[in-house]
């Protein structure tokens, strides 16, 4: 891997490779490491720039900057548990893009999540559970809910289903997003990670 292709990237495009090219060494077990050094803690002190938001489901195996094989400033990670849309969510999104013109937003959703899971028994059994994790619930259930028929042999789907809704939520209720797709200045793209593999795919994905 060439230092040039750990440059920051000139479009959305270019910004979805180095995600890809990262998670690809993460998995071979060639990291590079980058940029976790001390001259590039110090580099970044003034200010940041990172070439791609990363919105993901909280879970504790989905460390962004590790399954990409990146390091400090690269990544704008924002996490929620089943990677739900809030306002604090679309405010953070709209802060890197708009502030720091980042190129790329990833949407990382992943197998055996518990949201998901949660969500596909509130349907099942007809309860929902307490507390906020009902409202988490709840919000996975606009996306699963059409799909759910087809959750039973194939509960990969429901991953697959949320993410691309969450794709299409964001490129639709953002109109800072709405604006730079237009334009071409960002990309929004789904990502199902797989987590024994360590691998991501793309699902979906608008303007990238």
């Amino acid at each position: 891997m060439s230092e040039t292709s750990l440059q920051w990237p000139a479009s959305p495009a270019a910004a979805l490779d180095l995600l890809l090219e990262g998670n690809k060494r993460f998995i071979s077990g060639n990291r590079l490491h980058p940029h976790q050094d001390a001259d590039r803690r110090t580099a970044l002190a003034p200010a940041q720039r990172p070439f791609a938001v990363l919105f993901g489901c909280s879970d504790s195996r989905l460390a962004a900057e590790i399954i990409f094989d990146r390091g400090l400033g690269d990544l704008f990670v924002v996490r929620t548990a089943g990677h739900v849309v809030g306002p604090e969510v679309l405010g953070s999104i709209e802060y890197a893009i708009a502030a720091l013109d980042t190129p790329l937003i990833a949407v990382l959703g992943h197998d055996s999540c518990g949201a998901i899971a949660a969500t596909l028994a509130a349907i099942q059994h007809g309860i929902t559970p307490g507390g906020f994790m009902r409202d988490v619930v709840e919000r996975v259930m606009l996306s699963v809910m059409p799909v759910y028929d087809q959750t039973t042999n194939n509960p990969d789907l429901a991953v697959e289903e949320h993410v691309r809704f969450t794709v299409d939520m964001l490129a639709q209720r953002s109109s800072v997003i709405a604006e730079r797709l237009a334009d071409g200045r960002v990309g929004v793209v789904g990502l199902s990670y797989r987590l024994a593999e360590g691998s991501v795919q793309r699902v979906g994905g608008v303007g990238v």
